[in-house]
């Protein structure tokens, strides 16, 4: 599976162009999720299976035909491409409040389209992980705190060798209350938008 992110016009017909144009070079679109529109443009993020003998390359070249079609990454994801909204995530954390935090960790990759998810405890010190997903970097206290403000909701890019064996990345993070946050990253991006750190910011206070 691949994840194909595309900056495109805001008007009709612009979608269904892209889409035509992936499935001209024998590609299937699992899922298709609107990620931000503003200033008349939208970013779009797709769930591609490519098939073998079909090169990525080829598919942003179809897709960069489309006028004012830009593909801004493409990677393989580990997602099955199944999608899970904001609005399944929350009602998971409603059936089981004690353990939102956790939820909100467990659903995260999918939800944002990242590799892994950790929650980390703010009030220890050094800080230190309380719960992860399995793909997580091991991340101590002095990773933690060099990453940046973890009390107010943000992201930063780190370089290759941020931890031990792990390529560059891209983070971002919100508080969980006063004593938590959770942090999100995706292995060499693509970058986090304004968009979604809002919206893990707003699911993070629905955590606490």
């Amino acid at each position: 599976m691949f994840l194909m992110r595309v900056s495109m016009p805001d008007r009709p017909g612009a979608l269904g162009a892209v889409a035509s144009a992936v499935g001209m070079v024998g590609c299937d679109i699992k899922s298709i999720e609107i990620v931000e529109t503003q200033d008349g443009h939208g970013i779009d993020d797709f769930m591609l299976d490519i098939p073998t003998g079909v090169l990525p390359d080829t598919v942003v070249s179809a897709c960069q035909e489309v006028s004012d079609v830009h593909v801004l990454w493409i990677s393989r994801h580990h997602d099955s491409g199944t999608l899970q909204s904001d609005l399944e995530t929350l009602e998971q954390m409603t059936r089981d409040p004690q353990h939102a935090a956790e939820v909100l960790v467990d659903s995260a990759p999918s939800v944002f389209h990242c590799q892994w998810a950790v929650l980390v405890d703010r009030a220890a010190t050094p800080m230190t992980i309380s719960y992860a997903t399995a793909m997580a970097p091991d991340l101590d206290g002095e990773v933690l705190a060099s990453v940046g403000d973890l009390a107010t909701a943000g992201s930063a890019e780190v370089p290759s060798g941020w931890v031990p064996a792990w390529s560059e990345s891209t983070l971002a993070w919100a508080c969980i209350g006063n004593e938590r946050a959770i942090m999100v990253g995706r292995t060499g991006g693509p970058d986090w938008l304004p968009s979604e750190i809002a919206r893990l910011r707003h699911l993070s206070a629905l955590a606490a």
